[in-house]
């Protein structure tokens, strides 16, 4: 009996070293992850606010030409109301533009993989077109559908469209040959290979591509709203802008790269949720 006990607790603590090995490892990793996500960031943006800080006081920068960090700060806290009321509706913005672009991307992209025709076709066509500077498009739309939220969501769209769509057919496309081909053996139909094998392929490509429309799609609301809008932050930088009022101006950007930074940290979480076979990274 005292053997049998000796043999268990001899055997069991390799085990138990393996195991807290593996921890250490895993606790490690974990750490670096940390810092490498939130920390390295932090010190980046702070970084930056000491150089913009260290500039304005060593070349002695006007305040109309470039506020202090401080300035900014302060014009965050005394125009809260305003900032928030005008920050509101390019969210709206560039929401609906990135809803907007991105499923016509995805629908785009799902009949060109079909149709290799179409995507001969049109594909140059949308090419030309997103080669269209953003600011020339924008007055037009303007003129076609007036001063109202439609031609900046419209303008965010189209920011979004074109990034999704290359990346969603180079997705689609990439399938693994022989997997493609195991699933014509087992007689799959044209929609069970695109849902079980070529939609599951390109999803690392989407969320890429929705990576760069979160942030982009800002931009093109701000824009739209440079064109002609009397609400939202793009109206408040051209505002801030024509007024000399450059803590307004900072701030406005500050919000606007808020509200970038935001979306892409909800693609980037939904990424995470939706694509869990890949390793952490």
């Amino acid at each position: 009996m005292s053997t049998s006990s000796i043999d268990v607790s001899g055997a069991s603590a390799p085990t138990l070293a393996a195991a807290d090995v593996e921890y250490q490892a895993w606790a490690t990793a974990r750490q670096r992850r940390i810092w490498r996500r939130r920390v390295l960031p932090a010190l980046g943006i702070t970084g930056l606010i000491v150089l913009w800080w260290a500039v304005i006081a060593i070349f002695d920068v006007k305040p109309f030409i470039a506020p202090s960090p401080w300035a900014v700060v302060e014009t965050l806290y005394a125009k809260r109301a305003v900032l928030l009321d005008n920050l509101l509706p390019t969210a709206m913005e560039a929401a609906g533009g990135f809803l907007l672009g991105n499923l016509a991307a995805i629908a785009v992209a799902t009949l060109f993989v079909h149709n290799k025709t179409m995507q001969d076709i049109f594909f140059p066509v949308v090419l030309m077109f997103n080669a269209v500077p953003l600011v020339a498009k924008a007055p037009v739309l303007v003129l076609i559908m007036g001063n109202g939220m439609e031609p900046k969501i419209t303008i965010a769209a189209l920011v979004c469209f074109f990034p999704t769509l290359v990346n969603m057919v180079r997705g689609l496309e990439s399938v693994n040959p022989q997997a493609m081909e195991l699933m014509r053996v087992l007689s799959a139909s044209k929609t069970e290979i695109f849902f079980r094998l070529r939609l599951l392929n390109a999803l690392p490509y989407l969320f890429s591509a929705l990576r760069i429309a979160a942030s982009m799609c800002v931009i093109g609301a701000v824009i739209g709203e440079w064109v002609g809008a009397t609400v939202g932050i793009g109206a408040m930088i051209l505002q801030a802008t024509f007024n000399f009022d450059s803590p307004l101006l900072y701030a406005a950007i500050v919000m606007s790269a808020t509200l970038s930074g935001l979306f892409f940290l909800l693609v980037t979480a939904a990424e995470r949720l939706v694509i869990r076979w890949q390793p952490e990274r």
